[in-house]
């Protein structure tokens, strides 16, 4: 009985509508005749799998456009209706509707098109099963209408809008997963009942076969960019391009001349003294375009480490003489005779700039699907090329079961020298039933691993094996506060290359999903004693106490027609070499006010105490400190209109060390104490914006933005400082007065499609 039924589907699918669809948010009978009409709508938040609460209707067609999509969505009274506007990829607790698509049905890469209730849209790819990114901005057409039972929705995707492999006949397999939540519960009815919180997300979304469409497009994106520094004096005037080809649907070409990153967005405030490097995302339009295709993750279990690291192309230049200027860079996706592949390259400008290659290809069977990637960097002013191998490996025996392998190896040749290093990878995921599911993560990394030309990797020279075990409660009676709870607990072993015993550590927390639409989560994780190896820059290994971390966070949205939603955190970190008695005590809490839907004001402030932070001061010699710091961030929000955005922020960091004590490491690692003078310090920053934002068409935008900021770092012996009563609080209003830099930049970049 299933051909017959597959071959109605398929000719509902195929079948022309009456009238092109029309994405006006109306959802008219005619245009979206023969579309399958889907019903089963499931929670999937809280995750119980009982039939949604609130009657949801999809429509799904495919079309020569694109592929469309419409929601009707009923909404009793009882359920307050969230309606304000938001910027592009700003979440919150809304009543919104989500496409998932896998336009290959492989698992290996998604995109993710949200649309809210106030016309707000999110799009993000999907990787490594629930690894969102909304990094990326597509081209997509979109709609809302309201009656006085619910709110109706449709979305077009167009074909170009992402690589797809060639077509087996007139048919092709895609991955679908649609979902609709409710702002002022938090409630999530999905279709099929798979959920992103689940270890499994984008391999098992619904198969469904539609007609094979292909686009082609051809878009230039010029763009001419004004700057004015205040405090030089001076003017800057440029211009570049981007281009995006696609010819067909298993070709995609996009590559970018002379492209501007200038401060249209601009990082958080990060202070790190640390050797541990700080992640920041990238929000360049040329890096983000498919880049999900490259996004390969190594060497830990958190998002961030991955082979391809797209902001070390126009990093600090290799002489220290500042960002790097991109030439050019060039990358093309595509599929043929089975196999999916994908090419990057990216030049620098100048004696100290570097060139960049990868290339990656991948082959997707049943339950298996293999990959690889090569990376090379070359970097001519440290006479150093450093090229990376990588093979991964997914294996699903089951439905409830499967496991994912990396292998990785670099290779370095610098002034003659070449060091050769691999690393490995493998995660077990297996879902137990009954709400159980456990995972076991293990992970090598060669003392010589060297994946941080072209990569990120927090570390190499490095064991680590983990264990969790996990269940999810739903079945909560109505009375309680929470409609579930996620307990996770989990052992874990770190080692390094070298035999050196770490630390083992133990967790538990839980996540909790709430009935007013907000959240909550703790952790307590203890440490053992073991050895910080990172700490002196590879001036021996110290040892050090067992470490106590304890965790809480908490979201409260807008609650009975009030206009204020909070958020707030607190950490405790016990991690110096006082032991679990010296902690460092975090508070952070953000209230936000809503004015109206167009209009919104929010604050936050953290204080850090930590009275025995230990830092690196040079060669063997570490010290530890009694630190104070304060953090202020402040912003507003409005959205003028459909195209217009005026957005305001504030971050300012205040900080002030006392050093307490010098420590020599030991050839065993013990820390002996030293009457050696390690100096005071205090740190001021700014970063101040005011950006104004006109979209004159889809993916074309005039910017104008105000910026100001600077940073002031003071090392003091003496204890001057102290004695002028600069604590941290003195230098958060220092920072008020910095002005290292003040421009005003107008940039205008317009999409030609052609």
């Amino acid at each position: 009985m299933r051909a017959p039924l597959t071959i109605a589907i398929l000719a509902a699918l195929a079948m022309p509508a009456a009238h092109a669809v029309e994405v006006d948010g109306v959802i008219g009978a005619d245009e979206w005749a023969g579309a399958r009409h889907i019903t089963d709508f499931r929670l999937t938040q809280p995750l119980s799998r009982e039939p949604a609460p609130q009657p949801t209707e999809a429509w799904v067609l495919a079309t020569s456009e694109g592929l469309a999509i419409a929601f009707r969505n009923l909404q009793a009274d009882r359920y307050p209706r969230t309606r304000q506007l938001t910027q592009r990829d700003a979440g919150g607790p809304l009543d919104r509707v989500n496409v998932y698509v896998d336009f290959d049905g492989e698992g290996r890469t998604g995109y993710n098109f949200t649309l809210t209730l106030g016309g707000g849209i999110i799009d993000t790819t999907v990787t490594n099963e629930n690894q969102f990114n909304d990094d990326w901005d597509g081209d997509w057409r979109h709609a809302v209408t309201e009656d006085e039972a619910g709110w109706s929705a449709e979305i077009l995707l167009p074909w170009h809008i992402a690589t797809m492999r060639e077509a087996q006949g007139d048919t092709r397999t895609v991955g679908l997963s649609l979902d609709r939540v409710i702002g002022s519960t938090g409630e999530r009815a999905s279709w099929p009942a798979v959920s992103f919180q689940e270890p499994r997300f984008l391999s098992v979304f619904e198969r469904i076969q539609i007609p094979a469409y292909s686009q082609s497009l051809l878009a230039v994106t010029p763009y001419v960019v004004g700057l004015y520094d205040n405090v030089g004096g001076d003017s800057e005037f440029d211009a570049g391009a981007d281009l995006f080809w696609k010819p067909n649907g298993q070709f995609q070409l996009s590559a970018t001349l002379n492209p501007d990153f200038g401060q249209v967005e601009s990082d958080e405030l990060v202070v790190n003294f640390g050797a541990v490097e700080t992640f920041f995302s990238d929000r360049r339009p040329f890096f983000t375009e498919n880049q999900g295709f490259f996004d390969v993750p190594f060497g830990s279990l958190n998002n961030n480490s991955r082979l391809l690291y797209t902001r070390r192309v126009g990093a600090e230049a290799d002489d220290g003489s500042g960002a790097s200027d991109v030439a050019a860079a060039v990358k093309l996706n595509g599929s043929g005779l089975g196999l999916n592949y994908g090419v990057f390259a990216a030049s620098e400008d100048g004696d100290a700039g570097r060139d960049f290659f990868a290339a990656r290809v991948t082959r997707d069977f049943d339950r298996h699907g293999l990959g690889a990637m090569a990376t090379r960097v070359e970097r001519p002013f440290l006479g150093r090329e450093a090229n990376v191998f990588e093979v991964d490996h997914q294996w699903r025996p089951s439905d409830r079961l499967s496991v994912r392998t990396a292998v990785a190896g670099s290779q370095v040749d610098q002034d003659g020298q070449r060091t050769d290093d691999t690393g490995a990878q493998v995660m077990v995921d297996h879902d137990l039933g009954n709400q159980w599911r456990q995972q076991l993560y293990a992970l090598h990394l060669g003392d010589d691993l060297q994946l941080n030309d072209f990569g990120y990797l927090e570390r190499n020279n490095f064991n680590y094996l983990r264990y969790e075990l996990g269940r999810r409660i739903t079945d909560l009676p109505e009375t309680s506060a929470y409609a579930s709870h996620f307990w996770r607990g989990a052992v874990s072993r770190r080692t390094n290359d070298n035999g050196l015993h770490i630390a083992d550590a133990a967790s538990l927390n839980r996540q909790g999903e709430r009935r007013d639409g907000g959240n909550d989560f703790f952790e307590i994780a203890a440490f053992t004693s073991g050895h910080d190896d990172l700490v002196t820059r590879g001036n021996g290994a110290v040892d050090v106490p067992g470490k106590l971390y304890l965790y809480y966070e908490r979201f409260r949205p807008r609650q009975g027609g009030s206009p204020w939603s909070i958020y707030g955190e607190a950490r405790y970190a016990a991690e110096g070499l006082g032991g679990m008695d010296e902690g460092q005590v975090q508070l952070y809490v953000e209230p936000a006010y809503q004015v109206n839907d167009r209009l919104s004001f929010f604050g936050g402030t953290q204080l850090s105490h930590n009275p025995d932070w230990l830092l690196w001061r040079g060669d063997n010699l570490v010290g530890t400190y009694r630190s104070d710091q304060v953090f202020l961030s402040l912003g507003s929000t409005w959205l003028v209109d459909a195209r217009q955005e005026l957005r305001v922020r504030l971050e300012s960091i205040g900080l002030d060390a006392h050093a307490r004590q010098a420590y020599r490491v030991a050839d065993d690692g013990t820390p002996v104490a030293v009457d050696e003078a390690i100096p005071d310090f205090s740190l001021s920053n700014l970063a101040f914006q005011v950006r104004y934002r006109y979209e004159l068409a889809p993916l074309s935008y005039l910017y104008i933005a105000y910026v100001r900021g600077g940073e002031f770092f003071n090392e003091d012996l003496d204890g001057v400082q102290r004695l002028e009563g600069r604590d941290a609080f003195g230098q958060l209003g220092d920072a008020f007065d910095l002005r290292d830099n003040e421009q005003l930049l107008v940039k205008l970049s317009y999409r030609f499609e052609i």
